[in-house]
């Protein structure tokens, strides 16, 4: 049972991956059973009866019928579940407390339908591949969750670190770090501290995770023979994140926008947007596949583009159909420490927000390959025009308008590429190989779900 001090930590720290907060019982009394449920399939977590969502207390009443509604609703989720329900008194309200154990007999399933906890929000998996992936998961533990028995807390886990963190996720000081982990979960039961905190906290994490980095290089031309800068980035995941946009903006076209006759700051204005490579960065610090001990995380500038990539494919639990749609993470506590320093929003947007900020910037669609290593690749902004014109003496116009076709969008089927050219599927296919041979166009992927992939090489 936690103590009042316990709970008001809580309740100040706000909800996040390991604790929920319900302003009242709802009528459906299921709505809360399925937060327990997805706690249980996670590593545990609090829900809290009677706060609100901006971490007030407003109290509720707790009688002997809903109390047995709700235990009589967690007795239908299967293998049977235990928790430490009670009632307590703060500033005169009275408010439940429901303690939930992270389940040793995952998965546990409530009306039929299997609950994960991703972030800060519960999610139902509807698909088979989605159940699939989590029954294969259900014995093995999550490489953040494990715990990370060579560091010691007192000595390699910096009070700055933690105070950045504190500063960031904005927790008072009136809660002690010893409360902060507690709340968070970050140390086991036999009080080792987990993976995902070490990655997080500590004051070289590369000591202990030697490929836990990221690489970051600059190429001279479009493709790897020649390397302009090699350098990188250790440090607490948060801090390589930081060190490597510092160092991508060194690396790209920056212009400055001056407003209001120089009275207002400048604008920093990217050839991409910067946004874009927030996200992508955090995406591969969040789900990288850590278990992975021979690759990094890499961030490659090339002439006419930038990839980025991580260990660790598409989740199989994803299916490809809803990439960009859902998420499902590798490394839910990391995840869960991003969300608190409101570094990721709403899980599985910000693909689309990669995409919809490309195409507002009039850039194109960024692409992605989810096999094996996970690459997200930026096409950087030139005359497309220009470059098309030096090409027309050496291509007929049919060749020309393919190429145009594809730069449009890169999905384009060979039979829509056959009304917009307006000859027959014989000679889309011979000229799509000249183009080919030329090296001016390659298919990356299958026939159905794969892209065309423009080499903007000169004659």
């Amino acid at each position: 049972m936690l103590s009042i001090n316990e709970i008001t930590s809580l309740i100040n720290s706000g909800e996040g991956f390991n604790l929920e907060f319900k302003v009242r019982i709802p009528n459906k009394i299921k709505e809360v059973t399925e937060e327990i449920c997805a706690f249980a399939n996670a590593s545990g977590g609090t829900v809290i009866l009677g706060v609100d969502d901006s971490n007030n207390i407003q109290g509720i009443t707790f009688n002997n019928a809903k109390r047995s509604a709700l235990q009589n609703s967690i007795n239908e989720i299967t293998p049977t579940l235990h928790c430490n329900i009670y009632t307590t008194t703060i500033d005169k309200k009275e408010i439940v407390i429901i303690e939930v154990p992270s389940g040793v007999n995952k998965p546990y399933v409530l009306s039929g339908a299997i609950y994960v906890r991703q972030g800060p929000n519960s999610q139902k998996l509807t698909t088979v591949e989605e159940m699939r992936d989590f029954f294969q998961q259900a014995d093995k533990i999550y490489y953040d969750e494990a715990p990370c028995k060579t560091i010691d807390i007192t000595k390699d886990i910096p009070n700055t670190n933690i105070n950045q963190f504190r500063e960031l996720a904005g927790l008072g000081t009136t809660v002690s770090n010893e409360q902060v982990f507690n709340n968070l979960k970050l140390i086991t039961k036999e009080g080792f501290l987990k993976n995902g905190a070490t990655l997080f906290f500590a004051e070289n994490p590369e000591h202990f995770f030697e490929k836990a980095i990221i690489r970051c290089i600059v190429f001279d031309g479009i493709d790897k023979r020649y390397i302009n800068d090699d350098k990188i980035m250790p440090g607490t995941l948060y801090q390589q994140f930081l060190q490597t946009m510092t160092w991508l903006k060194t690396k790209l076209n920056v212009r400055y926008d001056i407003e209001g006759n120089g009275s207002q700051p400048r604008k920093e204005i990217w050839e991409i947007p910067e946004t874009v490579f927030k996200e992508a960065i955090i995406n591969a610090l969040a789900h990288r596949d850590y278990y992975d001990k021979g690759a990094r995380i890499s961030v490659e500038v090339f002439n006419d583009r930038i990839e980025i990539s991580n260990p660790g494919g598409l989740v199989s639990g994803i299916p490809k159909n809803e990439f960009g749609k859902r998420s499902l993470s590798r490394n839910p506590l990391i995840f869960g420490l991003f969300e608190r320093i409101r570094m990721v929003e709403q899980v599985g947007s910000g693909i689309s927000r990669m995409r919809d900020l490309m195409l507002e910037n009039n850039l194109t669609p960024p692409e992605f390959n989810t096999e094996g290593i996970f690459t997200v690749t930026f096409r950087r902004p030139f005359d497309f025009n220009k470059w098309v014109d030096k090409w027309v003496d050496n291509l007929t116009d049919n060749r020309v308008n393919i190429i145009k076709a594809i730069h449009k969008n890169n999905k384009v089927s060979k039979r829509e590429l056959e009304e917009i050219v307006g000859i027959s599927a014989t000679a889309i296919d011979n000229n799509l190989d000249s183009l080919k041979d030329l090296g001016l166009i390659e298919r990356v992927g299958s026939a159905k779900g794969g892209h065309w992939k423009i080499n903007y090489i000169l004659p």
